[in-house]
């Protein structure tokens, strides 16, 4: 039996491949116990030991922290970079793929069969919508933000090429953004920020994503990541992408991409 671990910046995720596939995530700061809580929480909801356990595939940030073994388990560390590959393509039945993960910050990977290479990357990702959401609207939370953001109106805030141009511009339509928070005024609804804030870092991650899929030769665009719960987020990427000649694929269990890539880089 393979436990994969990723070890995220605010989360840590437990995986075993089965069917269906099992998955806990905890949230702690110490990286060594976040991963010792993660493991213990997962063999217990499976009425486990530990000794069924063959190895712990551990990546993300935090794998660095651990040594051989965890709770006297044998542990593995994988490149995150690896794990995202392998997780986000095979989650999506996919060869050839860009696998973009969107955790704290976002990642971008080109997986061509066998060759896994980190490619591109920004600080813009969740972390990003968490800190200005805090600093905004003082909501700490991705669930109240999202409930916020279904109730905004994006014309309020965001200034449009239709704004602009008084309609579409070559193959930008009317309501393609030209520029975020670009008509912000002192009577918007906390609701209508929310909902900015959103969109704008959906719109950077689509774009910067489109960019390295051009340029590694990539029509398919495969997300995972916490983001890709967020539903006015999935609904921004799924109208921005109409812009774009890429295929975008949101798989099952995206969420937990990387760390099923850890478990399954064992068998790559």
């Amino acid at each position: 039996m393979i436990i994969g671990i990723d070890i995220g910046g605010s989360t840590t995720d437990a995986v075993l491949l089965d069917e269906p596939v099992r998955v806990v995530t905890v949230e702690a700061n110490d990286p060594v116990a976040a991963a010792a809580g993660a493991l213990g929480k997962l063999v217990s909801d499976l009425h486990h030991r530990l000794s069924d356990i063959t190895v712990i595939t551990a990546t993300g940030g935090g794998a660095r922290l651990l040594g051989d073994d965890l709770l006297g388990v044998p542990v593995r560390k994988v490149s995150e970079m690896t794990a995202i590959g392998v997780g986000g393509s095979t989650l999506a039945g996919k060869r050839d793929a860009l696998v973009v993960s969107m955790g704290t910050g976002t990642a971008m990977v080109s997986v061509k069969g066998s060759d896994i290479r980190h490619v591109s990357g920004t600080g813009v990702g969740g972390g990003t919508l968490l800190g200005l959401s805090k600093h905004l609207l003082n909501v700490a939370r991705l669930e109240t933000l999202e409930q916020m953001a279904e109730r905004g109106d994006l014309s309020r805030i965001d200034l449009t090429v239709g704004d602009l141009a008084g309609g579409p511009v070559g193959n930008l339509p009317a309501d393609a953004t030209a520029s975020n928070f670009g008509k912000l005024s002192s009577d918007v609804t906390p609701e209508d920020k929310a909902r900015a804030l959103i969109n704008m870092i959906a719109e950077v991650i689509v774009v910067l994503s489109v960019t390295a899929a051009r340029a590694s030769g990539l029509t398919d665009i495969v997300l995972t990541g916490k983001l890709v719960r967020v539903k006015p987020f999935v609904e921004r990427i799924k109208a921005t992408r109409l812009l774009f000649e890429r295929n975008f694929i949101i798989p099952p269990h995206a969420e937990f991409a990387t760390a099923i890539g850890a478990a399954r880089s064992v068998h790559e």
